[in-house]
């Protein structure tokens, strides 16, 4: 099964974590591509079955260029497809949350089934989607602390993919 983790990162952060969750997608016997914005398979994601979206939080908002992105993306069939969010942000509380509740809402818009796992899978919680700091601003928290966040989101959000839609390319 094709999902996709689609992404705009300015400081290769936000890269980072797409593929992290594109191989925490692989891990759980999904085939999962992390791709920017600027270089998107378009193919690829309208064969997928589930699209992750993410992006560094920009003054606690979704970068402008991912959200003139969104505006666009309904000609790539999303409707249907599983979706899930997912951030970076340069310090703590740097907004990241609402970043992924912004991206959530446009899925919801797009006629998407929105996934999250929330406290139902357990430890690592995640309730929205994952979000991590890099070391930019705070050199003791680098984006590496989220690493298994970002890898066990991919897991999941296959894993559901994989049930509800089977494993049928």
């Amino acid at each position: 099964m094709k999902l996709c983790v689609i992404y705009d990162s300015k400081t290769g952060n936000t890269r980072q974590a797409a593929e992290w969750i594109a191989e925490g997608m692989c891990s759980a016997d999904a085939e999962g591509r992390a791709f920017s914005i600027e270089e998107l398979d378009e193919e690829f994601v309208r064969e997928s079955k589930g699209a992750v979206i993410g992006c560094p939080s920009y003054a606690a908002m979704m970068t402008p260029d991912l959200r003139t992105w969104l505006m666009s993306a309904g000609k790539l069939g999303l409707a249907g497809k599983l979706g899930g969010a997912f951030a970076t942000e340069q310090y703590t509380h740097g907004g990241g949350e609402g970043v992924v509740r912004s991206i959530l809402g446009a899925e919801l818009v797009f006629g998407m089934l929105c996934y999250s796992g929330g406290g139902s899978c357990g430890r690592p919680i995640i309730h929205l989607g994952p979000v991590g700091v890099n070391g930019n601003v705070e050199p003791h928290n680098r984006l590496e602390n989220y690493e298994e966040n970002f890898r066990v989101f991919g897991q999941r959000f296959a894993a559901k993919a994989l049930e509800l839609f089977g494993s049928r390319p």
